[in-house]
C-alpha cells in the first residue's frame, strides 16, 4: 500500500537538530533534482520580488526569507514538520511503534521541494508549492514528473494499491501508467446536508487525514485492492463517516468517496 499526501502549507520550524543532509532522505534517486530545486529556491527567495515569484502573500514574507537558510537550518522528522488540518487528523507524530513502521513504508508526501518525503525523513521548514514556476527550473510539476516516474512507477506497476489523497496541484506531478491504474484510487470527500452532497475543502483535508491514520494504525492486513480499501474505510462509518462509495470505471483510476455530515 502506498498513501500519497500533499504537504501542508504551514510547517513547524524545528528549533534544534542537525542540518539538512540530502543524501539521507528516502528515494535517493531524486537527489539531483532535489539539489537543483533547492538551489533555485534559495536564489528565488533572495529576490526583492520573492513573494510574487513563489506565489504567496506578503504576510508570510518571513517564511519565504527562511528559505535562504535551508541548507543550515535545524531539521526534524517530516511527521513533526508538516502541520495543518490533514496532518493533525493523521497524527503521524503520535503513532504506536508498529503503526509508525507501517507509515514509514506506506506514506509519502509529494513535495515541490523534495519530490517525495517519508515521515521519518529529516527536513527543515520551507515554503514552496508544486504550482510554482521556479526560475532556473521551470514549472515544478513538470520538473518532477520524470524523476517521480523513476521512483513510483515500479511500485504502482507491481500492483501495489495507491491511495491518492493529493490535491490537483500535486496530482500533476505524477500519475501511474495506464496499465497500473487499476490499483490507483483517488480519494474525494463529500459533505451531505439535507440529503444534498457537495465537494468540500476543509473537511476534505481532515477526512483524508482520518483515513490515513486508520490505514496505518488499524489491526489486520493492509488493503490490496480498491474494494479492500472501501471495506476498510467502511470501518469508519458511524463514527467519522456517513457513507463510503467506490466507483471503479472500466478505464482509469477508481474513486473512493467519503461522505461526511
Amino acid at each position: 500500500m502506498l498513501i500519497l499526501l500533499p504537504p501542508s502549507e504551514g510547517k513547524t520550524a524545528p528549533v534544534r537538530g542537525d542540518a539538512l543532509d540530502l543524501a539521507s532522505l528516502s528515494s535517493p534517486a531524486l537527489g539531483p533534482t532535489r539539489e537543483a530545486v533547492l538551489d533555485a529556491l534559495v536564489a528565488a527567495s533572495a529576490r526583492p520580488d520573492a513573494v510574487d515569484v513563489l506565489g504567496v502573500g506578503a504576510g508570510i514574507a518571513d517564511e519565504v526569507a527562511r528559505n535562504l537558510d535551508l541548507r543550515t537550518a535545524p531539521t526534524a522528522q517530516a511527521r513533526h514538520v508538516y502541520t495543518g488540518v490533514l496532518y493533525a487528523a493523521a497524527g503521524l507524530d503520535r503513532l504506536t511503534p508498529t503503526a509508525r513502521r507501517r507509515a514509514a513504508d506506506a506514506v509519502r508526501v509529494v513535495s515541490g521541494l523534495w519530490g517525495l518525503v517519508g515521515p521519518e525523513d529529516r527536513i527543515p521548514a520551507y515554503r514552496l508549492s508544486m504550482g510554482v514556476d521556479l526560475p532556473g527550473v521551470g514549472p515544478l510539476a513538470a520538473a518532477w514528473r520524470e524523476p517521480l516516474r523513476e521512483v513510483l512507477d515500479a511500485r504502482a506497476a507491481s500492483g501495489e494499491l495507491v491511495v491518492d489523497c493529493r490535491s490537483a496541484t500535486y496530482l500533476a506531478a505524477w500519475r501511474p501508467e495506464r496499465a497500473a491504474q487499476r490499483s490507483w484510487v483517488q480519494v474525494r470527500v463529500l459533505r451531505e446536508v439535507a440529503g444534498r452532497r457537495s465537494v468540500v475543502s476543509h473537511h476534505a483535508k481532515h477526512t483524508r487525514g482520518v483515513l490515513t491514520r486508520h490505514l496505518v494504525s488499524r489491526r489486520g492486513n493492509a488493503p490490496t485492492t480498491p474494494r479492500d480499501l472501501a471495506r476498510v474505510a467502511g470501518e469508519l462509518v458511524g463514527t467519522e463517516l456517513l457513507a463510503v462509495e467506490l466507483d471503479t470505471p472500466a478505464a482509469g483510476p477508481a474513486t473512493l468517496s467519503l461522505v461526511v455530515a
